[in-house]
């Protein structure tokens, strides 16, 4: 039996009616019995509501029983009575504001109560200041912060006791690298990320999944996400290339020079301690990325920067590298793979990670690769855990404002000149790469052999079609396209610096004249997605010092039949 809700202590005129409550969640049928300090059982107590008539100040208590023998006890609560007739008529407060849980996106209301001759008058402050024509007994709390109220008449002034309205949320951000520059191209990090993503969404998680980042892009993603945070649960998920040195953990950019260097790469204990620094809920990291150690050097630890401790921490290897499959055309890394298939599980996060740690026995890289977790949590937490917001204030709706700006432009219904209706519409398969389809809706009698293209100015070149790359994306848009006439793969959206326009050619025979003819049209999709956040700006006050590591090689496991990988990454 778990009391889910304790009774709460009053303070009540004489004779008041009272109603004390308590609300609990065990197996079967629960009782109540409800007991005061000077009686053994409250006549007719035997209800979760407890209403009397308060005749003098007594504390009482409830105990909860199952039809299993188990029973707990609530916290004692005081009904403190007073007569106002003796009070000398200065205010008292009956009710203290107290949050509540809501959903997402809703109001929080905050109520008080107070009796006194003459008549209270309210006043309420935030974070110490006092908010003007808020002078009521109920308040809808509009910002996050810590607020009271006072309580007064000519005779004297009282506080209610504060209360903290906390905005809490889940957000990921995942990066996967790929086509590199100079190094080695990969090919699991398409599917790793997308489809993670897809599961941090059905746990409630905002996802941001980008692919394919130079190092300047890297560190202004990171930064967006870093505002993000609060107190919620965030995640940081990145694939590709990487490397450890001198202790410190780095994330190789898609543009790292061959030999690449620490100021080519991303500090992973820098964006710990970023995270750190915001007191989260709970921040996890999860790296599927090689990780080979320098000799003579101390491996990488994870710290707390308070002593509370939030931070969790997977690894998808420990001085090795990490392994990708390509196992009947669909790329993984193993890591991830063994990942996504515990996540959705009702554990504690770091029982989840364990539960992944079986990466290690697969005989696919056994004794080649091995999990490593880390913690500094202090109490239980799920990915699970569901989203918690003590209203819709004003950094919910800046924060909201910034998730916004990451928008899937609208679908549009264009009709050409010959009487041809063409619709064009847009999926989002990562935050930086867009796919617009142009589907033929009407074709009048005097058309005939339509066909439909699309083009965009500027050209976004479309990476994964390059020979040699990975084919896992093509299998991803096949997958989520309902029979399109054309489409058209937008990638890189993180450069665009100006708004797209797609153009679209409609190419047609005339009936009459059987003529070949072709009509155009433009639309204005302006920044869509990751593009309205700018991250091609740099931040000059990043990383003035900066130290060298060269990059480390590695070698490739014999490929089986049916199944080949690659190591992830130096």
């Amino acid at each position: 039996i778990v009391i889910v809700r304790h009774p709460v202590s009053v303070c009540v005129p004489v004779n008041h009616k009272v109603t004390l409550r308590v609300r609990a969640e065990g197996k079967g049928i629960l009782s109540y019995q409800w007991f005061s300090e000077d009686e053994k059982e409250v006549p007719g107590g035997t209800q979760a509501d407890l209403t009397i008539r308060a005749s003098k100040t007594q504390r009482y208590v409830c105990r909860v029983n199952d039809h299993f023998h188990n029973y707990v006890f609530s916290e004692w609560v005081k009904v403190k009575v007073l007569d106002i007739d003796k009070s000398q008529g200065e205010p008292h407060i009956a009710i203290n504001p107290k949050p509540d849980t809501v959903q997402l996106g809703t109001k929080l209301t905050l109520r008080c109560a107070a009796f006194g001759i003459p008549t209270p008058h309210y006043q309420w402050y935030r974070n110490g200041q006092p908010l003007l024509d808020k002078t009521s007994d109920i308040l809808q709390a509009e910002h996050g912060g810590s607020y009271l109220c006072s309580i007064s008449n000519v005779l004297e002034e009282r506080w209610t006791e504060p209360v903290d309205i906390n905005i809490t949320d889940k957000v990921a951000l995942l990066i996967g690298n790929l086509n590199y520059s100079c190094h080695p191209g990969l090919m699991a990090p398409v599917m790793d990320v997308h489809e993670l993503g897809n599961l941090l969404q059905q746990l409630g998680f905002r996802v941001v999944s980008l692919l394919d980042l130079t190092r300047q892009e890297m560190m202004a993603a990171i930064d967006k996400f870093i505002q993000l945070l609060d107190r919620g649960v965030y995640l940081f998920y990145y694939a590709g290339h990487g490397y450890e040195h001198a202790g410190r953990n780095y994330l190789v950019a898609v543009d790292a020079p061959q030999p690449y260097q620490t100021k080519n790469c991303v500090c992973v204990q820098r964006v710990m301690n970023q995270m750190q620094e915001r007191q989260t809920a709970m921040s996890v990291i999860l790296l599927d990325t090689c990780r080979k150690y320098n000799q003579g050097c101390i491996p990488s630890v994870i710290k707390s920067l308070r002593p509370n401790g939030n931070t969790v921490y997977g690894y998808a290897c420990e001085d090795a590298e990490a392994y990708e499959v390509q196992d009947g055309g669909k790329s993984t890394g193993i890591f991830t793979k063994y990942l996504n298939k515990h996540i959705l599980q009702e554990a504690k996060v770091t029982h989840v990670l364990e539960r992944v740690s079986e990466v290690g026995k697969d005989p696919l890289v056994t004794g080649k690769q091995a999990v490593e977790i880390k913690h500094t949590m202090k109490e239980p937490r799920s990915l699970k855990d569901k989203v918690r917001t003590a209203g819709h204030t004003r950094e919910l709706h800046l924060r909201n404002v910034c998730w916004r700006q990451a928008n899937l432009p609208r679908k549009k219904q264009l009709t050409f000149l010959c009487g041809v209706k063409v619709e064009v519409s847009f999926s989002a398969l990562f935050s930086n790469v867009l796919v617009a389809f142009a589907t033929i809706k009407t074709t009048p009698d005097q058309t005939q052999d339509c066909t439909v293209m699309l083009s965009s100015n500027p050209a976004m070149e479309d990476i994964f079609s390059r020979p040699g790359r990975s084919e896992d994306m093509d299998s991803l848009l096949l997958n989520e396209t309902l029979n399109p006439d054309c489409t058209l793969r937008l990638c890189s959206l993180q450069k665009l610096k100006e708004s797209v326009v797609l153009k679209v050619d409609l190419h047609y025979t005339n009936k009459d004249s059987n003529l070949r003819h072709t009509e155009s049209q433009q639309v204005d999709i302006g920044k869509p997605l990751v593009a309205s956040c700018k991250l091609y700006r740099e931040n000059h006050t990043r990383d003035k010092k900066t130290n060298g590591a060269t990059a480390q090689t590695t070698g490739n496991i014999s490929p089986s039949k049916s199944q080949q990988h690659q190591n992830l990454a130096p």
